[in-house]
């Protein structure tokens, strides 16, 4: 703490009033105390926190440790041992008593004042300081909710991606130049699955067609619409209605495009347009999506799994059990597919995909059961989040687990290492908040959670959080 450096020519001639105005002045709630820890008088500089602490006259000649509640008397007490052995003030959170059995949370510090060893306690209101912590939970609850839901939404989209049998293409809105396609484009492409061939949009239909097809993507391009086209295509002569919708990605324009039989022709599913559009947004989806039967089989798998598995290419999939490149063998897809069974839809279930020459990454599996026409499969929507990135100012440290998760190892891990790590989650996510909340002051944050600074340091090394100096920092 660092005093005026002229007290008395600075202040001039300070009377008693003069004191107790600016003392009141400087804080919501200021008691006068005597050196046997008794009140001897009390302001207040809020007339809601005067109407809140009724009673307060009550206070007056009585010690102020019978003043507050039970669990904030050792730190009253504390207090009044600093200022006596006239150590630096420090703040506190004491619960106050107020009314009947109600108590009002102040945040308060004690100063020394005159030779007579009367103390004054400063008192800062923290209801606000609650009221913004309870919004914040509320936020973060509704924030919950919502990712839940486009959780959901994803998995269903990637579903119907898998599914998808009709030639679907990305396109270079300049070059026409194929950037990416689905399985039944590739085979139309003729590339067999593989990515290294580029070939031209345009050279897929016949010649006498491709000037249709010119003129609606040059029309899409001045209007940002187009109308579907009749075309031919070159290697067989069937008949195909395009349809192309223009979208821009990484500041790159690019076309979605569609090739749609016509119906009744063999092999050939044709989707209603509301279900096209659909499949539209999740072609481009960059995670891998597996089908399986019931046994674990693999039925088919899209490139983003085929890369991922350091497969040449999806035949060498088909047919083999799914648990050959996933988590342990004989663990991890049987807890899936035993959830699926019995409580259906699987969300953020945390594991590792091993390669076919031993690379392995983290990923994130959500999975559902569908119905088919000999009965139900199984679909698994793999996310890669071994190279997702971390928050600024936090250490790329094992993100918490959510309580989906906790829930999803039940069954693979012992319960007293589910205790322990839920515990470890909520402890880490009280520390941030604290953080955050004293705008990472670390005194503050330790003295909100009831910690020691000493005890503080050694939980934010334990978690990564922030960079720790050298030697504690001082009060801030």
């Amino acid at each position: 703490m660092k005093a005026f450096k002229a007290p008395k020519t600075s202040l001039g001639n300070l009377d008693a009033e003069a004191a107790a105005i600016l003392i009141t002045a400087a804080a919501d709630i200021a008691l006068i105390i005597d050196e046997h820890g008794v009140i001897r008088d009390v302001a207040f500089n809020s007339e809601d926190l005067a109407a809140e602490m009724e009673g307060e006259e009550s206070w007056l000649g009585r010690p102020w440790l019978d003043t507050v509640a039970e669990d904030s008397r050792p730190k009253v007490e504390a207090m009044l041992k600093d200022v006596a052995d006239r150590a630096l003030p420090r703040w506190r959170h004491i619960n106050q008593g107020a009314g009947r059995d109600g108590s009002v949370p102040i945040l308060f510090s004690t100063v020394r004042v005159g030779e007579g060893g009367r103390v004054v306690a400063f008192g800062r209101d923290l209801r606000p300081l609650s009221l913004l912590q309870q919004r914040l939970v509320e936020a973060q609850q509704s924030i919950d909710r919502d990712y839940a839901r486009l959780r959901h939404a994803e998995t269903r989209y990637r579903m119907l991606f898998q599914l998808w049998t009709e030639p679907v293409l990305i396109l270079d809105a300049a070059t026409l130049a194929v950037l990416e396609a689905n399985r039944a484009a590739d085979q139309l492409l003729g590339r067999g699955g593989k990515r290294g061939t580029v070939r031209i949009f345009l050279d897929v239909f016949a010649e006498r067609a491709r000037e249709r097809i010119q003129l609606m993507l040059a029309g899409m391009r001045a209007t940002g619409r187009a109308e579907d086209v009749q075309a031919v295509l070159q290697e067989d002569g069937r008949d195909v209605l395009v349809s192309a919708t223009p979208f821009r990605q990484e500041n790159a324009s690019l076309v979605l495009v569609r090739l749609t039989y016509p119906q009744g022709e063999a092999g050939a599913v044709v989707l209603p347009r509301a279900k096209s559009k659909m499949l539209r947004l999740v072609e481009s989806v960059p995670d891998a999506f597996v089908v399986t039967e019931q046994d674990g089989r693999i039925v088919t798998a899209n490139a983003a799994f085929i890369e991922m598995a350091q497969l040449g290419a999806e035949e060498q999939a088909v047919g083999q059990p799914l648990e050959r490149w996933l988590g342990q063998p004989g663990v991890e897809m049987e807890v899936l597919t035993a959830n699926l069974r019995q409580r259906g839809p699987v969300r953020l279930f945390a594991t590792t995909l091993r390669g076919e020459y031993g690379a392995t990454v983290d990923v994130e599996i959500s999975a559902v059961t569908v119905m088919n026409g000999t009965g139900p499969c199984f679909g698994f929507a793999i996310r890669d989040i071994g190279t997702r990135v971390t928050a600024p100012g936090r250490a790329a440290g094992r993100a918490p687990r959510s309580v989906e998760q906790l829930t999803e190892l039940i069954g693979q891990v012992p319960l007293k290492d589910l205790v322990r790590e839920a515990t470890d989650v909520i402890e880490r996510l009280c520390i941030e908040a604290a953080l955050e909340l004293t705008g990472d002051n670390r005194a503050s944050a330790a003295e909100m959670l009831g910690l020691s600074r000493q005890s503080l340091y050694v939980k934010l090394r334990r978690y990564g959080l922030g960079d720790l100096p050298a030697e504690n920092d001082g009060m801030g």
